[in-house]
């Protein structure tokens, strides 16, 4: 059954939604974690890197900590899979120069790049909400398998700009940045939480289950679900 909605825009979640969370886990983990070292002792003069390294002192409650202390700390957050901002800055940054220099390219299931670009060209917005950082996103969307897409995106947010996934004045803070009314803004994610979050801001919101994906058993409740991004048909609000 397809799934039909008319609204302004649709805000997508990545992991699990558009991409392969295994991708993520199995080859961007990896890929920045042993770079972590490095980046705190030779780039610690980076403001976006002496933010983050300020926020894990701060959740870490150790204001003194020095690089081989917070290292630590972001290990234990990523074998927790814990979805901590200055973590996700600072990989970010690491995968952002990946990409830039071709170690990386970002995945994306068959279903999402031709939908995506449809909705795009009938007229909707289409905006990111990642737990990744809003580089990681830019960096991801640069660098598809199908060249770059960011042109067909208004808009990133991240646990930063919006603030948490889970939490319904994230989703209130993004329709207000975009000046899009809730009942206008179509949120698609994998996440049971987050749908939750996206309907208690007055958002439609739509279950994505793919077979392989970590949430696929649990299922999303009573959302309206979509095993791929072709069965839901989206139009602009005519109102």
């Amino acid at each position: 059954m397809t799934l039909r909605y008319a609204v302004d825009a649709v805000v997508l979640d990545i992991e699990g939604t558009t991409s392969a969370t295994g991708f993520v886990v199995d080859v961007l983990y990896p890929y920045a974690r042993p770079r972590f070292a490095a980046l705190l002792s030779e780039r610690s003069g980076d403001p976006e890197v002496a933010r983050a390294v300020a926020q894990v002192r701060e959740a870490i409650g150790e204001p003194e900590a020095d690089a081989v202390r917070v290292e630590k700390a972001l290990n234990a957050w990523l074998d927790e899979d814990r979805k901590a901002t200055p973590l996700k800055t600072l990989q970010g940054v690491i995968w952002s120069e990946g990409f830039a220099r071709g170690d990386l390219v970002s995945h994306f299931y068959d279903d999402v790049v031709p939908e995506l670009r449809t909705w795009h060209s009938s007229g909707l917005r289409l905006y990111v909400y990642s737990s990744g950082s809003v580089a990681a996103q830019r960096a991801w969307f640069t660098n598809s398998p199908e060249g770059d897409l960011t042109s067909l995106l208004s808009g990133f947010y991240d646990t930063e700009n919006a603030g948490p996934k889970q939490e319904a004045e994230s989703y209130r803070r993004i329709s207000g940045s975009t000046g899009i009314e809730h009942a206008k803004l179509l949120f698609l994610s994998d996440r049971p939480g987050e749908l939750d979050a996206a309907r208690a801001a007055g958002w439609h919101a739509v279950g994505i289950r793919r077979p392989g994906e970590p949430y696929f058993e649990q299922g999303v409740g009573d959302y309206a679900t979509a095993g791929t991004f072709d069965e839901i048909t989206v139009s602009r609000s005519t109102s």
